[in-house]
């Protein structure tokens, strides 16, 4: 058998005790396929799954830094920046949310937490560019403007947060995020 086909059965395996929540079974496949192609970057992001899981952020993050490593992707960006944040260290954090979202800016989950970490590092302004271009992929559309709007008065700046909610209420008049903010800013 080829190490090509190893290493995606392997992976695979892994993907599939991984997704059961057998964690030792998928840590032993994701070491199998890691070992037979470390040209991937796959298994890396399979055990840094299974070591977040574990709550062994330390070997996560050496994990998810491997994984950037063999191939700087989004998730492995993210994964970095999600250990950092559970660690508490905001810039480092923020840092690499910004770096997954310039590979990717449909990563929802690096986009909302580089907007937490904006918040917490008290520079909401720097959230503003990397929403915008989320907002033109189209994907989660109308979330992505809310969270925008809602930094937009953070920031002082009523008036095109009152867009973005008009926008967002004429296309859903039942969204109520979107209500709640309109009403916050009317108050």
């Amino acid at each position: 058998m080829s190490n090509q086909l190893d290493y995606e059965i392997n992976k695979e395996l892994g993907e599939c005790y991984l997704f059961m929540g057998d964690f030792d079974k998928a840590e032993e496949y994701y070491r199998k396929a890691a070992s037979s192609s470390s040209q991937n970057a796959a298994p890396y992001l399979g055990l840094a799954t299974v070591a977040v899981q574990r709550s062994d952020l330390d070997k996560a993050l050496i994990l998810y830094q491997k994984a950037a490593a063999v191939e700087e992707t989004d998730k492995a960006l993210c994964g970095i920046g999600l250990v950092y944040m559970e660690q508490g260290d905001h810039q480092r954090a923020f840092d690499h949310f910004a770096r997954a979202l310039e590979k990717s800016s449909e990563n929802i989950v690096a986009l909302n937490c580089l907007v937490r970490e904006s918040y917490q590092l008290g520079c909401v302004e720097k959230a503003l560019p990397y929403l915008d271009d989320t907002l033109k992929s189209g994907v989660e559309a109308e979330a992505v403007r809310v969270t925008l709007a809602g930094c937009l008065i953070y920031l002082g700046r009523a008036e095109e947060a009152k867009q973005h909610l008009e926008a967002v209420l004429g296309a859903n008049p039942a969204n109520a995020n979107a209500k709640e903010l309109f009403n916050t800013m009317a108050a």
